[in-house]
């Protein structure tokens, strides 16, 4: 049994592989029938965020694949717009259908104890994909996902050993509100940076998109112009695209006149990267089907699961992109 924090180590590449072909198996054997080894379909509800992004695209194509007909499962999928209102309402909606199991890709940490509790009660258990709570852990059965707040460190580390040393002036292109991997990715930055010379002269949410990244970065150009912005630190690739986009309107060259930190990984991303407009990614695996149906099919098998699964992150320099980019999935 993996241990409870314990990387999958190597797993990422490996699920990545794996799920280029419809049906394929997870690592705790996904797809073999509800209560573990019939031939009855598993039912299950899974409540998205919604499309914001190129990662989020990725994502849940890799839960459709995963919790596929062919694999044994029923599922019904609702995005809810990044509204947590209606995320909550979907969550209801699965519990009065009394779906076999709930995924959830919570858009904010806080507001589920009551919702959770609620599927607690009529017995239908929930595994948090992606993003997490801040309620009890004895309302969900498991999480799978990133370590958002090391990939700040990874991001912050590289922002300081490449201008820790010089006067930086930088912006941050925040992702959701409230969101788990907006909290983490802030504070794991931060702490990377701290005692160096980088200062976060302003910070806003671009909400993950790529039009929300480009109106914030429209705003910062015209507070404190092309010379004022020397960084620019993005929580993810779409917003950084975005910055891009504004970068260029204002006449200046991005990933030379304004450097980029992104986080994500994405195709777009990556090529951006390649082309000298990022100067560095931090991954963020979006293909988490698999291990997520796998969990699912142990935990109504009543096999014991752990409470966290963590899927091991790359980074990329434009060089280890041009690399590996003919590779990629996502």
């Amino acid at each position: 049994m993996i241990r409870k924090g314990k990387l999958f180590a190597g797993l990422a590449l490996a699920g990545a592989i794996a799920l280029t072909a419809a049906g394929c198996s997870s690592s705790t054997d996904a797809g073999n029938g509800g209560d573990g080894g019939g031939d009855e379909t598993i039912t299950v509800g899974f409540a998205q965020t919604g499309s914001e992004s190129g990662w989020r695209s990725a994502n849940t194509e890799s839960m459709k694949t995963a919790f596929s007909a062919e694999n044994g499962f029923d599922l019904i999928f609702n995005a809810a717009d990044n509204d947590p209102a209606a995320q909550i309402a979907a969550v209801r909606d699965f519990i009065n259908q009394g779906v076999d199991a709930i995924v959830i890709a919570p858009i904010v940490e806080d507001g589920w104890d009551d919702v959770l509790q609620e599927a607690a009660d009529a017995g239908i258990p929930v595994v948090l994909e992606d993003r997490t709570v801040s309620a009890s852990d004895d309302l969900y059965a498991s999480w799978v996902g990133l370590d958002f707040r090391k990939e700040g460190v990874t991001a912050g580390t590289w922002a300081a050993e490449n201008f820790g040393d010089t006067p930086t002036n930088m912006v941050v292109l925040e992702g959701t509100t409230g969101s788990a991997p907006a909290n983490e990715r802030a504070a794991g930055f931060d702490e990377a940076i701290e005692g160096t010379q980088i200062e976060k002269i302003d910070s806003q949410t671009g909400d993950f998109t790529r039009d929300g990244g480009k109106k914030v970065m429209e705003g910062f150009l015209q507070k404190y112009g092309v010379d004022g912005i020397d960084l620019v630190y993005a929580h993810n690739d779409d917003m950084a695209l975005g910055a891009i986009e504004a970068i260029e309107a204002a006449g200046a060259v991005p990933g030379e006149d304004i450097k980029i930190i992104s986080i994500d990984a994405v195709k777009d991303g990556m090529l951006a990267l390649i082309d000298g407009k990022i100067n560095f990614i931090v991954e963020c695996n979006p293909l988490l089907g698999d291990l997520a149906a796998g969990i699912v099919t142990d935990v109504l098998a009543g096999n014991e699961v752990e409470k966290e699964y963590y899927v091991e992150d790359l980074s990329f320099t434009p060089e280890e992109a041009a690399k590996v980019i003919d590779s990629r999935l996502y």
